[in-house]
C-alpha cells in the first residue's frame, strides 16, 4: 500500500538550494517524494543539502538537474526565478509533463512564462514562514503554517496536494492578487514589527528599562490578536480613539511632538487610519469625529 502511494509521488528538483530549497527537499522527500535532482548557485550548496536529503543527484547546471524531472522547484532569490526559468527553458529542461513551482511570496507564477511555453503547468506556492537555516532533527517548519497557491489548474491540484502532503493549510488566490497577497503578509508581520519598535521607543522614552519593554508589552499584545481572531479587527479596536476622547489624544501628541519629534508624523498617520476603522463601530460617538481628525492632521 505504501510502495503504491509513493510510486504515484512525483520525482522532483529543487534549484536554488538555500534556506527555503533544502527545508523544502528534506520535508518533501521525507513524505515519499523523489529527490531526482539538486543544483544551486555553488555546488558545495547543492551536496549539502543532497547530503540533508539523503538522495538526489547534483548538478552545476539547472537544466540538466530539470531534465526528467515531473516537478521542478525553483526557490532562488526572486530576481533569479525568471532568468533561471528562462535558462532551463532555452535549454529544453521543460516538458509537457513538466510542472514547475516558485516559492516566492511577492511574484506570480507569470514570470514563469518560458516554462509554460515549453508546455509545462505552472504556479507559485508560497509558504506564510519565516525559515531558519536547516538544522537536522529540527521540526518541519511547513507543518501546521498557512501555504498559498496559484497557477494554472493542474499545478494547484498539485501544489494542494503537495502542501497537505507538508502538513501546511493551503488556500489559492487568483494571480492577479498576488502582489496584494504579499503585501498583506509585509503589514502583518514586517509592519507590526514597526509598531511594536514604536511603542517600545515610547517606553524608552518615559524611563522604563529596555529589558523589561517587551514584556510589559506582550500582554496587551497577545490579547489584542486574540480579540483580532475571535470578533475581527474593526470590533477588537478600543482605546481613546474608539471612544472619541480628543483630550487623551491631544495630551499624546502634545508630549511626542515636545519629546519625540521623530514619531510625531507615524502617531498622526497611524490615529487616521484607526479613526477609519473607529468610524465603523456603530457606538463611535460621532460627534467627536471632526475634533478627532484635525487633531490629527499632519502638521504643515
Amino acid at each position: 500500500m505504501n510502495m503504491n502511494t509513493n510510486r504515484q509521488k512525483k520525482s522532483f528538483c529543487v534549484i536554488g538550494c538555500g534556506r527555503v530549497g533544502i527545508n523544502l527537499a528534506v520535508f518533501l522527500s521525507q513524505q515519499g517524494y523523489g529527490p531526482a535532482a539538486l543544483a544551486s548557485r555553488t555546488l558545495d550548496s547543492a551536496r549539502n543539502a543532497a547530503d540533508h536529503v539523503r538522495g538526489g543527484t547534483v548538478f552545476d547546471d539547472p537544466a540538466d538537474a530539470a531534465k526528467g524531472c515531473e516537478l521542478v522547484f525553483i526557490t532562488t532569490p526572486d530576481t533569479l526565478i525568471e532568468p533561471v526559468c528562462e535558462k532551463v527553458a532555452q535549454a529544453g529542461g521543460f516538458n509537457e509533463n513538466s510542472v514547475v513551482f516558485h516559492l516566492s511570496g511577492a511574484l506570480s507564477s507569470e514570470i514563469l512564462e518560458s516554462a509554460q511555453k515549453s508546455g509545462a503547468a505552472t504556479g507559485s506556492l508560497h509558504p506564510l514562514q519565516a525559515f531558519a537555516p536547516f538544522e537536522p532533527g529540527a521540526a518541519s517548519p511547513f507543518s501546521g503554517i498557512n501555504i498559498s497557491v496559484e497557477g494554472t489548474l493542474k499545478a494547484q491540484a498539485l501544489g494542494r496536494k503537495i502542501a497537505a502532503a507538508l502538513q501546511a493549510r493551503v488556500f489559492t488566490i487568483p494571480t492577479d492578487a498576488k502582489t496584494l497577497y504579499h503585501a498583506a503578509a509585509v503589514v502583518a508581520s514586517n509592519y507590526l514589527v514597526t509598531v511594536e519598535h514604536f511603542a517600545l521607543s515610547l517606553l524608552a522614552g518615559a524611563g522604563l528599562d529596555q529589558a523589561r519593554a517587551f514584556e510589559i508589552l506582550e500582554p496587551l499584545v497577545q490579547g489584542t490578536l486574540r480579540n483580532i481572531s475571535s470578533v475581527g479587527s474593526v470590533n477588537a479596536l478600543t482605546g481613546p480613539v474608539a471612544r472619541g476622547d480628543e483630550a487623551i489624544i491631544a495630551r499624546h501628541l502634545a508630549d511626542i511632538d515636545k519629546k519625540m519629534p521623530q514619531f510625531s508624523d507615524l502617531y498622526r498617520l497611524l490615529g487616521e487610519h484607526t479613526l477609519d476603522i473607529a468610524r465603523l463601530q456603530p457606538d463611535f460617538p460621532k460627534e467627536a469625529d471632526q475634533g478627532l481628525a484635525d487633531l490629527l492632521k499632519k502638521i504643515p
